[in-house]
């Protein structure tokens, strides 16, 4: 049951699920800041981009970043376990929700650290991490934020070509519910420094400058 998979599940074949949430701390383990919403004055960004451990990090890491969350976005499944997405039965993507400051950073950057920080032209795996919760995403909440992912996918795409390397295979989508992780997977590589990260990126550059969401 529990083989990864390559090919993403059908909403008629996926796991049931269950209603009950997974709880989580309420504070961020490396920010101190709430980890659920709301987030007044703030913006978000979801995305996939392999384990999400390492995912997570880059992006608490970052300059303007209020709090970040792990969990699981653009499957079929409701509140789904980590070990049922690792079977590829729920069709959920290991995502990372990233709340910012739109006073002191950009979805703009927000999107430069998403494009260098993974490949994005692997399909349904990321270095040996092989699976549907794998995949490269972006999961938009509103119109300006679906035409800058798609600007910087553009842009992306050009970098590539010129340096050999192949299509971008990066999911843009409606952002979906996101349904957070267990709480051992929250800020996992600060609870456990010497974790597995796989995350890796193709050491091409992103544009900046020239992606608008104008």
């Amino acid at each position: 049951m529990f083989g990864r998979k390559a090919e993403k599940v059908t909403p008629e074949s996926a796991l049931p699920g269950r209603e009950s949430r997974m709880p989580v701390a309420t504070r961020h383990f490396v920010l101190g800041t709430a980890m659920k919403p709301p987030f007044p004055g703030m913006e978000t960004a979801i995305f996939g981009m392999g384990c999400f451990w390492g995912a997570e990090k880059k992006f608490w890491e970052a300059e303007g970043v209020h709090t970040t969350a792990v969990g699981y976005a653009a499957g079929y499944t409701p509140n789904p376990t980590y070990e049922e997405v690792c079977s590829g039965l729920t069709g959920h993507n290991e995502a990372v929700l990233v709340v910012f400051d739109p006073g002191r950073t950009s979805y703009e950057e927000m999107l430069r650290i998403f494009w260098e920080s993974h490949d994005p032209t692997q399909g349904m795996r990321q270095g040996n991490d092989v699976g549907t919760q794998y995949r490269s995403g972006i999961y938009v909440s509103d119109d300006r934020q679906r035409r800058a992912a798609e600007a910087s996918r553009d842009a992306y795409q050009s970098r590539l070509s010129e340096a050999g390397l192949g299509e971008i295979t990066t999911e843009i989508l409606d952002a979906p519910e996101l349904y957070y992780a267990e709480d051992y997977h929250q800020q996992y590589l600060a609870k456990n420094p010497g974790g597995y990260c796989g995350l890796g990126g193709t050491g091409v550059s992103c544009p900046t400058g020239i992606v608008s969401a104008d």
